[in-house]
């Protein structure tokens, strides 16, 4: 097995899906149609009819979308298993996470997508349509966010920061009318630009409490192993070892906002030098970009791009392990 080394994978969450992914790499690889298979298997339901043809509606539900990211991921980490190729470290953002699980070796990959199938039915059911919102914040510091947000906040209901993505990008979640409430309190601070979000959930805040405790028995009955590189953890920023502490860290990121550039800063302060987005879309890559300039960033998306990552190999340090 190869290891490159100061190599971090990351994985990407919900935003990142597109009618076709995943196409293009099983047409060309047994490997990558076995793990769309395995889905289809898995979650009796044709998923990757829709992540190839679609529709976009479909492909958006969020039940879908959940398991539809893990599935191409994995599928494109199979392929760099086939070259024998493994990172130093590895993080998901959200959703991905699960992703970086499997690929440290974690959970299964079939106990993944039934995980996150459920993890999309269920934080859609907590809250009705129409009731919670989410918003992009651009131009403000997290402080200052969150002391807007303690303001604003109408008594009794939920206010408060989901996403702290990268320096000026923060995400905010709760009830829409409190969302709603906040957004000229924050232009008025000198927000470059606040944006409402098309998800269908306040994600990653308290009003995802339901959500939470379905889940949670199900994470339970998963046996989880010791990470077989470096993971990094949404809810701590920092590493985690312990099957059972990053079982229960994994219910709380459900409820509880996404560290990703703490996170990406911890990582480079441990010596990752170089950080490959493994999935969909180059979300993460432009993230990781605006948190360090000095890091090397690259993607892996599909047959073109992971063409590309197999010839930049020879260019990188790799030993044995």
């Amino acid at each position: 097995m190869k290891v490159l080394k100061n190599t971090a994978f990351i994985f990407p969450g919900q935003g990142s899906q597109y009618a076709g992914m995943g196409m293009d790499i099983c047409d060309q690889s047994e490997r990558a149609r076995e793990v769309f298979y395995t889905t289809d298997k898995t979650l009796d339901f044709p998923l990757s009819r829709i992540c190839f043809h679609g529709p976009e509606d479909e492909l958006k539900l969020t039940a879908n979308t959940q398991p539809a990211l893990l599935t191409l991921s994995i599928a494109l980490w199979e392929l760099l298993q086939d070259k024998e190729i493994r990172p130093t470290a590895c993080a998901g953002h959200s959703l991905g996470e699960y992703s970086a699980l499997v690929a440290a070796g974690v959970i299964p990959f079939e106990d993944a997508v039934k995980l996150v199938r459920h993890r999309g039915e269920y934080m859609q059911d907590a809250v009705p349509v129409g009731v919670g919102a989410m918003a992009a914040v651009m131009g403000l510091d997290s402080n200052t966010v969150a002391e807007i947000l303690n303001d604003a906040r109408p008594e009794g209901q939920v206010l408060s920061v989901a996403n702290l993505n990268c320096p000026g990008q923060i995400v905010i979640a709760g009830h829409a009318n409190a969302v709603n409430v906040a957004l000229p309190l924050l232009k008025d601070a000198g927000a470059r630009r606040v944006v409402m979000l098309p998800v269908s959930a306040p994600f990653h805040s308290a009003l995802m409490q339901p959500a939470r405790d379905r889940l949670s028995p199900e994470i339970d009955a998963v046996e989880f192993d010791e990470p077989s590189m470096r993971f990094y953890s949404n809810v701590t920023a920092g590493v985690l070892t312990d099957p059972e502490n990053i079982k229960e860290k994994l219910k709380e990121q459900v409820t509880h906002p996404v560290r990703w550039e703490e996170l990406i800063r911890n990582m480079i302060a441990d010596g990752i030098t170089r950080f490959v987005e493994v999935g969909a879309g180059r979300v993460l890559s432009g993230l990781v970009r605006k948190i360090d300039r000095s890091v090397t960033v690259q993607n892996i998306s599909d047959s073109g791009t992971y063409a590309s990552f197999l010839e930049s190999i020879s260019k990188m340090e790799v030993e044995d392990d």
